[in-house]
């Protein structure tokens, strides 16, 4: 049974499969950091379903996160049902902190771009409309590779940024990496983007999203270093 002592209700729907008591134990545990970024909330509700296709033996999660009136939702698929709960999981957590950011005022898209340095732009065009349904797919690999045109720009902006959190540049080179950094932002970017503001630019507001990229890592480094292994391992099936 999942825990009922915190303010977080949560309900589960599985189709075609049930789920052991050590499955679900698992995924209380993956419940930690969620639990913990939605802890002053009053209320809040977390539905999920978990869908085992026959077809193709695959499992499809789908997450829906209740908090004061407003709904977040995140998907994915797998062959393992624990590993597309734990990228759900993983895509909520980042909705959550761009919308405790957003409630908060600390996201000003106006300032995003600090300093005089021009604004992020990409090195080649890139298709808006193909990063919808890749996102709408649940398909990483998709995404980040039409987003690879804002790498560069994105890594030279990161290493500016992070002069203000010494904790990190005392980490650059041993445990963490400026692309670390570089591809937090791109897995929070995947579960935000269908939330974006359209009338920011994208390299704007990539931008916007380093520094929660940053807090991120700073707050749960095991399990956002898990989330990187993963993409990483996505991006190589491009090779």
């Amino acid at each position: 049974m999942f825990d009922s002592t915190s303010s977080l209700r949560i309900e589960l729907d599985t189709q075609g499969f049930e789920l052991s008591a050590g499955e679900i134990a698992d995924m209380e545990a993956d419940l930690h950091t969620l639990r913990r970024q939605i802890e002053h909330f009053p209320s809040s509700l977390l539905h999920f379903s978990m869908i085992r296709h026959q077809r193709d033996r695959t499992y499809h999660v789908k997450t829906s996160l209740t908090l004061c009136g407003t709904t977040l939702f995140t998907g994915d698929r797998d062959l393992a049902s624990h590993a597309a709960f734990e990228r759900c999981i993983h895509k909520l957590v980042g909705k959550v902190q761009a919308h405790k950011a957003k409630m908060a005022g600390k996201i000003d898209w106006s300032k995003a771009t600090s300093g005089n340095h021009a604004e992020l732009n990409p090195t080649d065009q890139f298709d808006a409309l193909e990063l919808d349904c890749a996102v709408a797919q649940d398909d990483y690999l998709a995404f980040r590779l039409a987003m690879d045109v804002f790498e560069d720009g994105l890594s030279k902006r990161v290493g500016r940024w992070i002069n203000r959190y010494p904790q990190i540049e005392e980490k650059l080179g041993q445990s963490m990496t400026i692309s670390d950094i570089v591809e937090e932002v791109f897995l929070i970017a995947f579960s935000e983007f269908l939330d974006r503001p359209h009338d920011v630019p994208p390299g704007k507001w990539l931008e916007g999203l380093i520094d929660p990229a940053v807090q991120a890592l700073i707050q749960s480094p095991d399990e956002e270093y898990a989330s990187i292994s993963y993409s990483r391992a996505i991006l190589e099936r491009k090779s």
